[in-house]
């Protein structure tokens, strides 16, 4: 294994800002086995990047258009390093819950930047990166409920807004999303996505199984008196004995 300092870096710089864009790269052109392989605007390119490129660390903004930086290091955590870049601190604590490897303030020195650069390459000689799947949503703040879902197919991202899924069903180390006729697959557990949704809105009615209680027609029994929930779009699904009991409270 090479000493840390001799660990050469693939890096993306994302910021909405040209100027902050380009002044990490002037930092980083002073530094030695460091390659800047893309300048990415918002969020939806830099996850295109990152697919598309592999690179070794994101340098990522918090605050930008179309996706913030968490909702992109939740769609590429696990694969890549990541450096925060930003003008606001209220957002070091969750950076690292997270697992961010570090959290630069603006204006950024080229010394601090050299730190964070150390500290990277010590971290991928441990054979470590960032976030594993389903941090940020454990992380998410309790008082804000998630709005939408972000699901990563290769370089896209489908954009769902949470109520236009029907339900979310479990399938082993992912869950589903089932919405407007289509199936998501992201890769967290169910508990996580129960977590992040809003409790009046989503309810556990099985172990493998959230339901929006919009899409709630009825609930009927079947031949052997089990309970299943009837949707709008005539789908049935299991209702368990805790499930129901969850339902009544809320119907």
């Amino acid at each position: 294994m090479p000493e840390p300092s001799l660990i050469p870096l693939r890096i993306v710089i994302v910021d909405d800002e040209p100027l902050a864009r380009a002044v990490l790269a002037e930092f980083l052109g002073a530094e030695t086995n460091v390659e800047v392989v893309a300048h990415c605007a918002n969020g939806f390119e830099a996850v295109k990047a990152v697919s598309e490129l592999t690179p070794d660390l994101l340098l990522l903004d918090v605050q930008m258009p179309k996706l913030d930086g968490f909702e992109v290091l939740d769609l590429v955590g696990h694969e890549v390093a990541v450096v925060f870049t930003t003008a606001f601190d209220q957002y070091a604590l969750r950076a690292f819950e997270v697992h961010a490897v570090d959290y630069l303030l603006k204006p950024i020195s080229a010394e601090r930047l050299s730190a964070a650069l150390a500290r990277v390459r010590e971290r991928l000689g441990r054979g470590e990166r960032s976030a594993s799947p389903g941090a940020l949503a454990a992380a998410r703040p309790q008082e804000g409920r998630a709005h939408r879902v972000l699901v990563r197919d290769g370089p896209r991202v489908h954009v769902i807004p949470v109520d236009k899924i029907d339900y979310v069903q479990a399938q082993d180390d992912y869950v589903c999303f089932r919405s407007e006729g289509k199936d998501y697959l992201k890769e967290q557990t169910l508990a996580e996505t129960e977590a992040a949704l809003d409790p009046a809105l989503f309810v556990r009615i099985h172990r493998s199984y959230l339901l929006n209680l919009s899409r709630l027609v009825r609930v009927d029994q079947d031949e052997r008196e089990n309970r299943v929930a009837v949707l709008t779009d005539g789908r049935r699904l299991p209702v368990s004995r805790a499930g129901y009991t969850r339902l009544s409270s809320l119907l």
